[in-house]
C-alpha cells in the first residue's frame, strides 16, 4: 500500500487539516481535495472512488470527511483498515467533530497521523499504542524537573536564613546604637530605594504560603543590601518614608494583585475515579425589537475514569428535556441500550473506556427560533432627548431553574462624548473608556433575582447602543439532562462519581 496523504476536509472539498507522506505540493493536495466532492455519486453507497491517477478511500464524519488518497494499485483491504484506524484516532483529540475544534487540535491529529503511516506505509499500531508514543513522557525529564525542584527548595531556604541573619544583626546593632551593616539610608540613591520598593512589594503579593514568614529578595543590580517586610510596621514606616521623599506609592495595585492571586489559587473541584463534565454552550441572536432570529445549544457529557477497575461501567441518564433536543451517542456506545434503558455503554461489554483521558460519550443539540425558550431576556430601549439619548435597559429570566453568575452586559457607547450619567441601577457598572463600552455587572440573576433594570444618559443616536452583548457561566444546565447513577457493568453495583455542570455563553447578542 502507498499511501499519499490523508486529510480532513469539509464537504465542499476545503481541506482542515492534511498531511502528506510523500512529496507533493500544497497547490497538488488543494486541487485533489477541491475536485473529492465533485466525484462521488450521491445514489452509491461506496466508500472510494477513483480518477486516473489516484483513489479516494473516504469516511463521512457529521459535516466533515476523513480521506485517504492513494494509489490506485494499493490494496483496498488494507486502505479500509488504515481508514477505519484514522476516523478512530479523531475522537481521541478533538471533543467535537466540527471545523474550528479540528483546526484547534491539528498538531496533535498530524502527530498521531505520523504515528500511523510512515514514508506512505502502515505502521503495525493500534490506538493505545498511538496515545502512548504521542504522550513524548520521558524519565530523564521527570529527573531534571525533580532535581531542579529540589535545587530551588534548597536556594529558598538558603536565602531565608541568610535573611534571619542579617535581620538579626540589624536588630543587634540598632541596640548598640550602631549603623546596621549592609543597609544605607533611604535617600542614598533611586537604584537601591527602586529596588527596596520592589522588594517589598514582592514578599506583600506572596500569598501562597501559608507560613507568615520573611520571604528573600533577589537583589537587582550590584547592591547587596535586603529590605524584609515580615512585620506590617516596618512596610508602613518604609512607605511613610518614601512619601516624606516625594515618591508616589500605588498601594492599590498591590491590593489588587494580591486579590487576583488569590482568585486564582481557589479550591480545586473533589473529584472521584469516576468524573463527568457535563458542558453547554449557547449561540443565540434577538432583535432589538424582540423575535428570536436565531438560537442554537450545545450540549456535552465527558467522562474520565482515573482507576482502571472502573473502566467497565454504565451511566444512568436521567433525560427530563421537553425542548425537543437531538441526542447523539459515541459510535462506541450501545445506542439500543441508550434508547431502550437511557444507559450509557459500550457495544462490547467487555470492553473497558480510556483511562486518565476525557471521552465524550453523549452530546445534543437544539436549535429553534421559539422566542419563549429564550434563557435571558435583554429590553434595551434608547429614546432622544434634548441633549442626546436616554437609554432603559433591563433584563428578565424566563428559566425559574437557572441560575446565572458574573453576568455582564455589555453596552457600547459613542466615542469622544465621555462618560455615560446613570439614574438607577441594579447591580454595579464599568465604564470602558478605551473601548467606548458600558459594562453592567450582575453577579447573581435567579428565581429570587428574576429582573433588573438600568438607566443612564449619554450624547448619541439609538443606533449607537447595539448590539448588545451578555456573558454569564451557570453550573446548571439548560437542557435538564444529568447522570443520576454509575453502576458495575458486573454485578449492578453501584460507583461512586462526581459531576461539575457548566452552561456558557458561546455568543449572546441583541442586534
Amino acid at each position: 500500500m502507498v499511501l499519499l496523504a490523508a486529510a480532513v476536509c469539509t464537504k465542499a472539498g476545503k481541506a482542515i487539516v492534511s498531511r502528506q507522506f510523500v512529496e507533493m505540493t500544497r497547490t497538488r493536495i488543494e486541487g485533489l481535495l477541491a475536485a473529492f466532492p465533485k466525484l462521488m455519486n450521491t445514489g452509491k453507497q461506496h466508500t472510494f472512488v477513483e480518477t486516473e491517477s489516484v483513489r479516494y478511500v473516504y469516511q463521512p464524519m457529521e459535516k466533515l470527511y476523513m480521506v485517504l488518497i492513494t494509489t490506485k494499485n494499493s490494496n483496498i483491504l488494507e486502505d479500509l483498515e488504515t481508514l477505519r484506524l484514522f476516523s478512530r484516532v479523531i475522537p481521541e483529540y478533538c471533543r467535537a467533530l466540527e471545523e474550528n475544534e479540528i483546526s484547534e487540535h491539528c498538531f496533535d491529529l498530524i502527530f498521531a497521523f505520523d504515528e500511523i503511516v510512515a514514508l506512505g506505509y502502515r505502521e503495525n499500531v493500534n490506538l493505545a499504542q498511538i496515545r502512548t508514543f504521542t504522550e513524548m513522557d520521558s524519565h530523564e525529564e521527570k529527573v531534571f524537573r525533580a532535581v531542579r525542584e529540589t535545587q530551588e527548595r534548597e536556594a529558598k531556604a538558603e536565602m531565608r536564613r541568610k535573611a534571619k541573619e542579617l535581620q538579626q544583626a540589624r536588630r543587634d546593632a540598632e541596640r548598640q546604637g550602631k549603623k546596621a551593616p549592609g543597609f544605607g539610608g533611604f535617600g542614598s540613591s533611586a537604584v537601591s530605594g527602586g529596588s527596596t520598593a520592589a522588594m517589598i512589594t514582592e514578599t506583600i503579593i506572596e500569598t501562597d504560603k501559608p507560613k507568615v514568614a520573611p520571604a528573600p529578595a533577589r537583589p537587582s543590580g550590584p547592591s547587596k543590601a535586603l529590605k524584609l517586610g515580615a512585620k506590617g510596621k516596618e512596610v508602613d514606616n518604609f512607605v511613610d518614608k518614601l512619601k516624606s521623599e516625594g515618591e508616589t506609592i500605588m498601594s492599590s495595585n498591590m491590593g489588587k494583585r494580591t486579590s487576583e492571586a488569590m482568585k486564582v489559587h481557589a479550591p480545586p473541584i473533589n473529584m472521584e475515579s469516576v468524573h463527568m463534565k457535563i458542558e453547554e454552550k449557547i449561540t443565540l441572536t434577538c432583535g432589538r425589537d424582540g423575535g428570536l432570529q436565531n438560537m442554537e445549544l450545545h450540549g456535552m457529557i465527558m467522562l474520565r475514569i482515573s482507576d482502571d477497575k472502573f473502566g467497565r461501567i454504565r451511566l444512568h441518564v436521567e433525560n427530563e428535556d421537553k425542548k425537543g433536543v437531538q441526542l447523539q451517542t459515541h459510535p462506541n456506545v450501545d445506542k439500543k441500550l441508550f434508547t431502550a434503558e437511557s444507559l450509557i455503554g459500550l457495544k462490547n461489554p467487555e470492553k473497558s473506556f480510556p483511562v486518565n483521558s476525557d471521552v465524550g460519550v453523549l452530546k445534543w443539540r437544539l436549535q429553534t427560533t421559539e422566542e419563549s425558550f429564550i434563557p435571558l431576556t435583554i429590553n434595551c430601549w434608547p429614546s432622544e432627548s434634548g441633549n442626546g439619548c436616554d437609554v432603559n435597559i433591563e433584563y428578565e429570566l424566563q428559566e425559574d431553574n437557572l441560575e446565572l453568575n458574573d453576568v455582564i452586559i455589555t453596552i457600547p457607547l459613542p466615542s469622544g462624548v465621555g462618560a455615560p450619567v446613570i439614574g438607577e441601577i441594579d447591580g454595579e457598572y464599568r465604564h470602558d473608556s478605551r473601548r467606548n463600552t458600558l459594562e453592567w455587572c450582575l453577579p447573581v440573576i435567579d428565581a429570587k433575582n428574576k429582573s433588573g433594570s438600568l438607566e443612564f444618559s449619554i450624547a448619541g443616536q439609538p443606533n449607537d447602543f447595539f448590539p448588545v452583548q451578555v456573558s454569564f457561566i451557570s453550573k446548571r444546565n439548560y437542557c435538564n439532562i444529568q447522570v443520576t447513577k454509575v453502576t458495575q457493568v458486573d454485578g449492578n453495583s453501584p460507583v461512586r462519581f462526581s459531576t461539575e455542570t457548566t452552561f456558557l455563553v458561546d455568543k449572546y447578542e441583541i442586534l
